[in-house]
């Protein structure tokens, strides 16, 4: 299979956008702490999706252990919308069918990209 200069174009975008999330996480951890108040250790977690936030981006990019890296990037995201996004629903957050949709959305094409990237190294052939 051969993978087209516009598919390796997205992943890298794709790539940075969680870069830039991991960044922001980094940075904001105390404004985004609000997120995991009710989780033990709180702040740590923020920082801990956004170290692995940025390792998922750097993972995607290089083409090392993209699968894995982006099945674990999914399988975050599918934690995020149940312990974050559900519970706001429950609480009647107007924007938490939009998180759910789009955290939804997200780990759905982190999961095709791990499952594509292997081959994008096939660019030149």
């Amino acid at each position: 299979m051969k993978i087209k200069i516009p598919t390796f174009a997205a992943v890298v975008v794709f790539a940075l956008i969680w870069l830039y999330f991991g960044i922001n996480h980094l940075i904001n951890a105390h404004t985004l702490a609000s997120m995991a108040a009710g989780l033990p250790g709180g702040t740590f977690w923020i920082y801990f999706t956004g170290v692995c936030m940025i390792l998922a981006g750097i993972s995607m990019i290089s083409g090392k252990w993209t699968r894995v890296a982006c099945y674990l990037l999914a399988l975050m995201l599918v934690v995020f919308i149940a312990v974050i996004h559900i519970p706001a629903l429950n609480k009647g957050n107007i924007f938490a069918p939009f998180n759910i949709l789009k955290d939804l959305g997200l780990a759905s094409a982190a999961i095709i990209i791990g499952n594509v990237r292997s081959h994008i190294k096939q660019l030149g052939q």
